[in-house]
């Protein structure tokens, strides 16, 4: 079972990038999902999540309004949108697939986490 996270890289504050996490190995229709991030010195903290139908999505206060999850069930694929990104968002950002069907903002509801994706944010 693996989770697959890409689309980070390098981009200019004001930017956008999108991140995907592609599963293999198993489905995780039945999972709720969400992307986490964790910026040097500092602990990993929730971003976003979906629930297992992309019925209901959920944001950290700081990235309401400016990041959208979502995913597609078919492709066994999550995304993460991310605009307006600010410097202090650089981090390394890991998907991550909840023990349930509604995500978690707690690192130990989660039983499958992805390798992670950099996203560096240029001033």
């Amino acid at each position: 079972v693996q989770l697959q996270a890409s689309g980070g890289g390098l981009v200019q504050a004001g930017g956008s990038l999108r991140l995907s996490c592609a599963a293999s190995g198993r489905t995780f229709s039945n999972n709720g999902m969400a992307w986490f991030r964790q910026a040097p010195g500092k602990e990993r903290e929730f971003v976003a999540g979906i629930t297992w139908n992309g019925g209901n999505t959920y944001y950290a206060d700081s990235v309401k309004g400016r990041f959208t999850i979502s995913r597609d069930n078919v492709k066994n694929t999550v995304y993460l949108q991310m605009n307006s990104l600010k410097t202090a968002e650089a981090a390394v950002y890991y998907c991550a697939a909840a023990l349930r069907a509604v995500p978690s903002t707690h690192e130990a509801e989660y039983r499958y986490w992805g390798q992670g994706t950099l996203v560096t944010v240029s001033s």
